[in-house]
């Protein structure tokens, strides 16, 4: 299992690259400024969110729960990492 300090390093690190990825988009097209912070907006609240479900799992007595729900956690960062990643792609190519 990995260890509660990795998951939010991994958080941290992801969070900030699709942060980084908007500030290149928002150097390049200026025009689109407002639907770019938009995607950072997003961003920083998905680490909140991710991060309070880090620290606060549902079953802190049962091993087997807690492994689950830090699988939970790190497939839902991938995915919505992912998302975002997309949404900033779309705002950049105009869709």
């Amino acid at each position: 299992m990995a260890s509660l300090r990795r998951i939010k390093k991994d958080i941290e690190y992801l969070v900030n690259e699709v942060i980084y990825d908007c500030y290149i988009a928002l150097y390049f097209n200026q025009e689109k400024k407002d639907e770019i912070f938009g995607v950072v907006e997003d961003a920083v609240a998905l680490r909140n969110e991710l991060v309070e479900m880090a620290n606060h799992p549902a079953e802190k007595h049962n091993k087997s729960l807690v492994k689950k729900h830090y699988a939970f956690v790190r497939n839902e960062l991938m995915e919505r990492i992912d998302g975002l990643f997309e949404k900033l792609s779309d705002v950049v190519n105009g869709k």
